[in-house]
């Protein structure tokens, strides 16, 4: 049964005046992106914003004793108050910029795993996994004799309680997990898994970057020791991140890059490191683009993450209710709770099938979407995905529609 959504609330109309791409055509169509999975597209409030830095206060942040430099570190701090903010972080020292998700997921596997595990030890991870997710604690497992273990997921592909209790071990340090999957949308019981596994003193590493984008996130709530998400899939430029970890947990870790502001003392033989986030961010740091992350954070919270996770699931609702009544497609998420569609076009390889969404002008996603053990529990050698944000319409969906409908009578005409 799929989630029941109230009425649209926010004018996506005018929400879509703020997007300058969604003026542009593809191959003689309108452009309808369906892939803010994988990247969003960009307000002009944000382009703004890194084009103030770029032509207006462009300097190094920190360290200089200029006005220029102190407005540039202004602006930059401020955006760091700002995800602070967004995450109900206890303190903004626990905010790290880093240059995306997989930065940050790497940075806790490094800085903590490398350090902190030893053969025998367990860490929990799951087939829903993202790679940036995964691979950094298998590489972790292969260096410290450490254990890697699978949460089972259920007939449905989702991750339970129930179920991971059953990997759950006093051997268990580590828990890396996603809070939506990028490939089905499911939506993982962070608070409960997370409470489950500081009773046995095991940390979590959470990997949000399909969460920050589309629903409200509390740390605190939460009581997960680090959380990352990136910037570009939350209307953000690309090539910045964000580490949230507990403070305390922070400055215990080693860094995993070194030199420029992370310092303390260097001395010849041995040096110290400034305490938490500066210890992170070695050298000049994302300055733009943590400038840029900010003013997102700004568009999105003025119309509401609660609106527009509304309006991405009504929209998702009305797709998969449109592909159901098209027929000849598989959906292998029927009932995520997140705007994403993982499908396929029965008999036709994803590949082939998003030739004819691209000709149509329609962007979708196909591949394995960097979860290859996803698709191995699936069966599948990839699938094609859909994506919808604050600034898709029906009339997109319906368009999307079409485009399917034209593929399977193509590929009918090809292989039948």
């Amino acid at each position: 049964m799929l989630k029941e959504v109230e009425t649209m609330s926010i004018d996506v109309n005018r929400i879509r005046e703020d997007f300058p791409i969604l003026k542009e055509t593809m191959n003689g169509h309108p452009l309808v992106y369906l892939d803010s999975g994988a990247t969003t597209l960009k307000p002009q409030v944000v382009i703004d914003a890194v084009n103030h830095y770029n032509t207006k206060k462009t300097s190094n942040v920190h360290r200089g004793v200029y006005q220029l430099s102190n407005d540039a570190t202004e602006l930059y701090e401020g955006a760091r108050e700002k995800v602070k903010q967004l995450i109900n972080a206890k303190k903004v020292e626990e905010i790290v910029f880093t240059k995306g998700a997989t930065h940050a997921l790497n940075l806790v596997a490094q800085s903590y795993g490398l350090y902190n595990l030893k053969a025998g030890d367990e860490i929990i991870v799951s087939e829903l996994e993202h790679h940036s997710s995964f691979l950094p604690w298998q590489h972790v497992a292969r260096v410290t004799g450490a254990v890697l273990k699978f949460i089972p997921l259920d007939e449905t592909g989702h991750i339970t309680v129930e179920n991971f209790k059953k990997v759950l071990s006093d051997k268990t340090k580590v828990v890396a997990i996603n809070y939506v999957s990028n490939v089905m949308g499911y939506v993982s019981p962070i608070k409960e898994i997370t409470a489950l596994a500081h009773e046995v003193g095991a940390i979590i590493s959470v990997d949000a970057a399909q969460a920050a984008p589309h629903m409200k996130i509390d740390v605190q709530d939460l009581d997960c020791d680090f959380l990352s998400f990136s910037g570009h899939k939350m209307c953000g430029p690309t090539g910045v991140g964000v580490l949230y970890g507990k403070y305390e947990l922070l400055n215990a870790l080693e860094p995993m890059e070194f030199g420029g502001e992370m310092i303390d003392i260097v001395g010849e033989v041995t040096s110290t490191w400034k305490d938490a986030p500066y210890r992170f961010e070695a050298g000049t740091p994302v300055i733009a683009g943590a400038i840029g992350l900010g003013a997102a954070i700004d568009y999105l919270e003025a119309i509401g993450f609660d609106n527009i996770a509304a309006h991405e699931l009504e929209l998702r609702n009305y797709a998969v209710e449109k592909l159901e009544e098209l027929g000849g497609v598989t959906i292998f998420n029927r009932d995520a709770e997140t705007g994403i569609i993982s499908f396929n076009i029965d008999g036709v390889h994803p590949h082939d099938a998003a030739t004819i969404y691209d000709a149509e002008g329609v962007c979708v996603r196909a591949g394995h979407h960097c979860a290859q053990p996803l698709m191995g529990w699936l069966c599948q050698p990839a699938t094609l995905r859909a994506s919808f944000y604050l600034y898709n319409t029906k009339e997109e969906v319906d368009a999307f529609i079409e485009a399917t409908r034209k593929g399977k009578e193509f590929f009918d005409g090809v292989f039948f």
